[in-house]
């Protein structure tokens, strides 16, 4: 079996931030107990390291503990599948016995497992899953999102799109799975809501192996193209929208998945220009990301990425919501009641939290890949603070209309 378990006592550092031990029946009780999920191998695997290692990072530097409670983090390498997904969950807490379960990447795996997590009543975060509808129309209570909905990445997108970029005629190509269909609908929302036509939608594989085809069908009257994929797909796409010849005639942009720090390093110049929107940058100047990223990179030797930073805010919010409540963690109620309460002004990815949904309130960050002594980065170049999961849009209304899938919303301007 595939598996690994992070005890506590790894870390030594910073014990000095848990508080001070509250000794008692607290200790008493024993370890709190955190079932942690993510894919350690295949495919995804980089991504996989990089979230587990961030979650990890902070348990290590509040000493495994919090409230005088030892904290051990049980981590199962999962299959990303939602299949896989769900028998490593069903084994943190029907045999491992944890307190709560955080972990996961695909969207299409946050709605799998969601109705297991509300049967059983599990205390959870979502760290890095994005589906939509888990924190809108079909909210999970016993999921708490820490990253962001899929929508909510690309909103600022089509903003920035068509305001600053003076973009009015896009083509899109995104992955044809629920990620994809939900943050390319967040773009062309906000894109055509100010007045700009999304006039060709392209759908592509999960395992797309040659973009070619595709970019030669793009319409040669359009002045952009928003892309979203992610993985080893992202390098892929932009190797091949280099090598087709589009790179400095169209501007390409799309979700930060595009150019995320832990695929950016095995990208070239084809990179450079290419402009997207997400919730973090490894080069954010704020106090709290500089001390997390000197401490990820002593730690592992590389650079941070979304998905390390996502894992460590996660741990950040089990810590407060456990300090609130005095580490009760068998207290079901009281500790979802606490992590629903969590708020942060010192993250590394800026101030958040939550909404009466289990969603950040958060910024987005409009990033440009650039080339900086000598290796690319994605400078912030531009911040939209406080940003809702329902952007501007009457909350009443939005939750009203469809959910964002493959056909909605429609491309009204196809030709």
């Amino acid at each position: 079996m595939r598996r690994r378990q992070f005890l506590a006592g790894m870390g030594t550092a910073a014990a000095g931030l848990a508080g001070g031990p509250r000794l008692g029946r607290a200790a008493e009780k024993g370890p709190i107990r955190i079932g942690y999920f993510g894919p350690l191998t295949g495919n995804f695997s980089q991504t996989g390291k990089d979230m587990t290692d961030g979650f990890t990072l902070f348990w290590e530097e509040v000493g495994n503990k919090v409230a005088g409670r030892e904290v051990k983090v049980i981590v199962e390498d999962s299959d990303p599948e939602p299949t896989g997904a769900l028998t490593k969950v069903r084994r943190l807490v029907e045999q491992e016995q944890v307190h709560t379960v955080a972990g996961g990447l695909l969207a299409a795996t946050g709605y799998a497992i969601a109705p297991y997590l509300e049967q059983n009543k599990i205390p959870t975060i979502y760290p890095v899953m994005a589906p939509d509808d888990i924190t809108q129309r079909k909210p999970m209570r016993w999921v708490v999102r820490t990253s962001a909905s899929s929508s909510q990445l690309t909103y600022p997108l089509g903003d920035y799109a068509y305001k600053q970029l003076k973009l009015r005629r896009v083509a899109t190509i995104s992955m044809d799975y629920a990620f994809g269909w939900e943050s390319n609908a967040g773009f062309q929302r906000v894109f055509e809501d100010l007045g700009g036509k999304v006039v060709q939608r392209i759908w592509t594989p999960l395992a797309m192996q040659d973009y070619a085809p595709y970019l030669t069908s793009l319409k040669k009257d359009i002045d952009g193209v928003y892309a979203c994929h992610t993985g080893g797909l992202s390098p892929r796409f932009v190797k091949a929208w280099s090598d087709a010849g589009l790179k400095g005639k169209i501007a390409l942009v799309g979700i930060g998945t595009l150019t995320d720090e832990n695929i950016l390093k095995t990208m070239g110049d084809e990179a450079l220009g290419v402009v997207t929107s997400l919730i973090y940058s490894s080069v954010l100047g704020n106090a709290a990301n500089k001390k997390f990223s000197a401490a990820y990179e002593k730690r592992y030797n590389r650079g941070t990425s979304l998905y390390s930073a996502e894992g460590y805010t996660g741990a950040r919010f089990y810590y407060d919501a456990l300090k609130s409540i005095n580490g009760e963690a068998e207290d079901k109620e009281k500790f979802l009641a606490a992590l629903r309460k969590v708020e942060v002004s010192d993250d590394p990815r800026g101030p958040m939290k939550m909404d009466d949904l289990g969603n950040p309130i958060q910024n987005v960050y409009i990033r440009k890949v650039e080339r900086v002594g000598g290796k690319l980065q994605n400078t912030v170049i531009h911040t939209y603070p406080n940003v809702s999961q329902f952007w501007t849009y009457n909350r009443e209304d939005y939750l009203k209309a469809p959910p964002y899938d493959r056909n909605y919303p429609p491309c009204k301007f196809c030709e």
